[in-house]
């Protein structure tokens, strides 16, 4: 069975993103599942940099605590992972760049010497490293030249020939000077056509689902290529996406947007929907859908911009001032991503409110092959709902606006927030002829001119509370349970992208002969209350796992439903947590 972690490191500025990338494609296409990683620094150039890729026969969401092949281009990279090494590890070097005294397995590569020999720059020592690790590994040298020809294609045939020389010239080395070491785990295999792509991607794809139509955002990692992503996409697909100025102009660009009639959404991470949420409330006031995608990182304040942790799940549950509805939703790898993003959009519309959902950077910018076949099957059954939405004119209310045009018939005030006994009043498309209502921040009558008077707010504030009793009956989803729930004396409780670990968790305790259950938590907020509490009636030893120092969803769970989880297993220092922590705390 093919299950191995390769790492590359090296100074920032050197292409080491590149080299991961095109190494999980190369995996990818060879047939195999891949899982990755990359940590970097927030500095433009400089410091360390290292991507790691999990490569394996069956489906894979989570990082091994060994590394199988690990490629240095400094000496750092091998300071900082080599406590991850086993016996049987290879490093990958330039003894010419600095010497190893440990005693390890040592795969010696001439960067400098082949860099000099084909007159190329330092940079593109990470070609030659792609070039010997797919030797080492047994892939298909003539895949990956035809993916250097891809990714050099719009540079021109001089260049793509150059690139390949190196390429080239890492894997004769390994193939002439290492032919013992070759482990053979990448030869190319039938299987599924697959997708690499970021949990970013996925919630791209999720929103070209849903037929959303404006996305606008400023800039803020993790969440920033969702922007670059959708622009690649809108010609394509009729979106229009904005690059705003600020925050602040980013959600009341999509609430516009939203206002007028089109799927909109906005993107960003903690520190930038902190400027949002006033104009959160705005929308939660008039009843306008906006779909919000937050992309968490380790705050407070700018914190640790490329690290990763779950930590704005309070403050997006409870943002915004005053009580509105909302709901809160988050993915647990990248086929929850593009489900849940597509269904937001649809709940959005539906309820007439916002609709949160989140990741983090351990989701966002890590890279997942997903199979082609679970995309084509969503995408054939899912349908656009777009709720209690009016934008079709009649033939009366055609012939009613012409009439308009030339008499003093009087225009029809449109009950925008008429009283419903779901909640959820009917919503007109500005502009449709024959019908006007009004829409501001003030608390309002049902046609939506301001009032203060005690009983029309009662009424209003009861209302769009409705909503949320209205989505408990029909579209909130159970957490799924992974395990057997009276069988497990142990139960792990958690959400979001920690899933794919408690799973591997749950895989090595099951070796060791210990069985475990796993509650996954992807519709975070409102809960159904009954329900929930049904689900934790066993008494059983249960675990909660969070990347937050809190346990926000523990608190949140405990709040909403008086359930208190006493155990826990908490990381907070920006890095993902691994299924050998959580097993050494149990």
């Amino acid at each position: 069975m093919t299950d191995f972690t390769w790492m590359i490191g090296g100074e920032a500025g050197f292409g080491i993103m590149t080299t991961g990338i095109v190494f999980s494609k190369i995996a990818t296409r060879s047939g195999y599942h891949i899982f990755d990683y990359v940590e970097y620094p927030s500095l433009i150039r400089g410091g360390h940099n290292a991507y790691e890729v999990h490569v394996s026969d069956a489906d894979v969401s989570h990082l091994s605590p060994s590394i199988d092949v690990l490629v240095c281009l400094n000496k750092e990279t091998y300071e900082k992972h080599k406590a991850r090494l086993t016996s049987s590890s290879l490093v990958v070097f330039d003894q010419d760049e600095f010497e190893i005294k440990e005693e390890v397995k040592k795969i010696v590569i001439p960067f400098k010497k082949i860099l000099s020999n084909l007159k190329g720059l330092p940079i593109m020592k990470n070609t030659i490293a792609l070039g010997a690790s797919v030797g080492l590994f047994g892939g298909d040298i003539d895949e990956l030249i035809k993916m250097i020809s891809e990714q050099f294609v719009k540079k021109g045939e001089e260049v793509i020939n150059f690139n390949k020389k190196f390429v080239q010239a890492g894997y004769d080395e390994v193939k002439k000077n290492y032919s013992k070491e070759i482990l053979e785990c990448l030869v190319k295999k039938p299987g599924d056509d697959k997708l690499v792509m970021t949990g970013n991607d996925a919630f791209s794809i999720g929103s070209v689902i849903a037929d959303a139509r404006v996305y606008v955002a400023y800039p803020m990692t993790p969440s920033s290529t969702v922007l670059t992503d959708l622009a690649a996409w809108q010609e394509k697909v009729g979106m229009v996406v904005r690059h705003a100025e600020d925050e602040i102009s980013v959600i009341n660009t999509a609430i516009g947007s939203s206002f007028a009639g089109v799927r909109s959404a906005v993107g960003s991470s903690g520190g930038g929907f902190a400027l949002m949420v006033e104009s959160l409330s705005f929308a939660g006031v008039t009843e306008i859908p906006i779909v919000v995608f937050i992309s968490q990182r380790p705050g407070p304040a700018t914190g640790m911009p490329t690290w990763t942790e779950q930590g704005d799940l309070l403050f997006s549950v409870f943002s915004g001032h005053g009580e509105f509805p909302k709901i809160v939703l988050a993915a647990g790898d990248n086929e929850e991503m593009i489900e849940l993003t597509a269904k937001a959009y649809n709940l959005a519309d539906i309820y007439q409110m916002p609709v949160i959902v989140m990741s983090d950077m351990y989701l966002s910018e890590s890279h997942k092959s997903v199979s082609k076949k679970f995309i084509d099957k969503f995408i054939s059954k899912y349908k656009v709902n777009r709720g209690k939405l009016i934008n079709e004119i009649t033939n009366d209310k055609l012939e009613m606006s012409n009439q308009i045009q030339n008499s003093n018939v009087k225009i029809q005030n449109f009950l925008r927030y008429k009283i419903t006994d779901d909640g959820i009043s009917p919503r007109l498309v500005p502009g449709t002829p024959g019908y006007f209502y009004q829409a501001n921040s003030y608390e309002h009558i049902e046609d939506g001119h301001t009032t203060e008077e005690a009983q029309p707010r009662i009424d209003q504030v009861d209302k769009r509370a409705r909503k949320w009793a209205t989505y408990l009956k029909s579209d909130f989803s159970m957490p799924k349970v992974y395990g057997d729930l009276k069988k497990s004396e142990t139960v792990f409780v958690s959400w979001g992208s920690t899933k794919g670990i408690v799973l591997q968790t749950q895989k090595l305790l099951k070796a060791k002969g210990v069985d475990s259950a796993f509650i996954h938590f992807n519709h975070i907020y409102p809960l159904d209350i009954e329900k929930i509490k049904a689900l934790f009636k066993e008494n059983k030893k249960y675990i909660l796992i969070e990347n937050n120092s809190w346990g926000q969803f523990g608190k949140l769970l405990t709040m909403e439903t008086g359930i208190e989880i006493k155990e826990n297993f908490l990381k907070y220092d920006g890095r993902p947590i691994t299924a050998e922590e959580i097993i050494k705390k149990i």
